[in-house]
């Protein structure tokens, strides 16, 4: 299965077929799910790890081999980072789950005080989860869905697999490509491109990577883009933050605050973009247009930028541009339905983890590498579209697996599935996983430990 899905992932990225042969899938067991989940995990890390040794090649490396731990992979896919005395904030707040409506499920995520806050003026009731749960039932789940998007805030309503390949919003993200290419070139672009400081060992070492993204799939894919040695600067607005993933997600990167709501700020934004070899964002499609910040302003700014943008829902339908999260969207498309229909449970059943952020997280971090490849071997600049919904889809796509009971556990969790150093994270020391997957010659490793939003200035100095 994984095999399968890896050959997915690297057709969509249109590069050599003959180069999948390097890579080499090892470890037992799987994640207990209705869906291949591990399998997508391996797959997911094995193609962006084969696309960095792509970049290699074309650069003048021998071809290497790239070795995935399938169980590593599905470990990183929850939490690789392990606090030594100190405990890492609750990932969700007292509000955010599954709530019975009167004719089914809905979600609700309430993590950020503005959705919680349009989420219970919608409900006018209380901060306190057996008020909300009374509340919620009295609504339908569509009318709840479509009152709380109306009010600013983030829900889904459960659908089943059938409903969503029905909904126009399902048929519109199956039209669309795993990863969407553009080639942006323009007359005399080549020209422009900015050599980085390629080393044999560290691949990405020099790129400058800024780094629009929140929760949770765009900072994956820039923490591994910073394992391969990407200067990688994230950007967030003041009074923003993440407690309970900031230390997961934050490994190998300077974090800094700018309001691009303010000019000088937004000076200092338009030079960071200006000297940016890569940008990941996952705002919604319209938000860096109304900051000043749109496509063509970028394009002016620096026109051999690689541009790589994520959503929830897709980038076309009546839904493109929709608030979401994986937990939203494993419900809008069916994931949780048949996870309960298969259980035989009275409530929704989710993955075991969040799995459609991190896959996408890979594959945006693979889009890029592709994209430097085009950049570095083909003269090319290349953009690049992803969506939540569309990983959904690859996953619910591949054909089913073995029942869950069925199913051979990971082993547990041992030392020897450690880094060898503890990580000196700002909020105490850690225990790390291993890396997921390895290029012989060029180990994925991170020159930064774990810090906190703001903590660096905003400069690629």
């Amino acid at each position: 299965m994984s095999d399968h899905l890896l050959n997915a992932i690297w057709s969509a990225l249109d590069l050599p077929s003959s180069a999948l042969g390097a890579v080499q899938i090892v470890g037992e067991g799987a994640l207990p799910s209705y869906f291949a989940v591990t399998d997508l995990a391996a797959a997911s890390v094995g193609a962006a790890a084969l696309a960095v040794q792509q970049l290699m090649v074309a650069q003048g490396a021998p071809a290497a081999c790239v070795t995935v731990d399938q169980r590593l992979a599905s470990m990183w896919f929850s939490w690789s980072l392990h606090p030594v005395g100190w405990e890492r904030p609750p990932l969700w707040d007292s509000v955010a789950g599954d709530y019975a409506t009167a004719d089914g499920w809905i979600r609700l995520h309430t993590n950020a005080p503005h959705h919680r806050a349009a989420a219970l003026a919608v409900l006018g009731c209380a901060e306190d989860r057996e008020t909300v749960a009374q509340a919620v039932s009295r609504w339908r789940g569509l009318d709840l869905e479509e009152a709380f998007i109306a009010q600013g805030g983030c829900a889904a309503m459960m659908r089943s697999m059938d409903e969503w390949r029905a909904h126009p919003q399902g048929q519109a993200v199956a039209q669309e490509a795993l990863i969407a290419f553009a080639d942006v070139s323009g007359a005399g672009n080549a020209a422009g491109q900015r050599a980085w400081p390629w080393m044999a060992d560290r691949p990405l070492a020099g790129l400058k990577v800024l780094d629009l993204t929140r929760v949770l799939a765009g900072p994956v894919a820039t923490r591994f883009l910073a394992g391969y040695g990407a200067d990688v600067l994230r950007i967030d607005p003041p009074g923003w933050n993440e407690p309970g993933v900031i230390p997961e997600v934050t490994l190998g990167k300077r974090c800094a605050r700018l309001d691009l709501a303010q000019a000088a700020d937004r000076a200092v934004f338009a030079g960071l973009l200006a000297e940016a070899d890569v940008l990941v964002h996952g705002y919604r499609p319209d938000a860096l247009e109304r900051l000043g910040f749109g496509k063509r302003m970028r394009r002016q700014l620096n026109p051999r930028l690689i541009d790589v943008a994520l959503d929830a829902y897709g980038w076309t339908g009546p839904l493109a541009g929709r608030r979401g999260f994986d937990s939203l969207v494993q419900m809008s498309s069916g994931i949780a339905y048949h996870g309960m229909q298969q259980q035989g449970a009275t409530k929704p059943v989710a993955l075991p983890v969040q799995a459609l952020d991190h896959a996408t997280g890979y594959l945006m971090a693979a889009a890029t590498v592709r994209a430097l490849i085009a950049r570095l071997h083909e003269a090319r600049t290349l953009q690049a579209r992803l969506s939540l919904a569309r990983t959904a889809k690859l996953l619910t796509d591949v054909p089913s697996t073995a029942p869950m009971q069925t199913t051979t556990p990971m082993a547990p969790t041992s030392d020897n599935d450690y880094a060898p150093q503890l990580e000196q994270s700002e909020w105490g020391p850690a225990r790390r996983y291993l890396p997921p997957v390895t290029i012989d010659g060029a180990p994925m490793a991170w020159s930064r430990p774990a810090a906190s939003l703001g903590s660096s200035a905003p400069s690629w100095n």
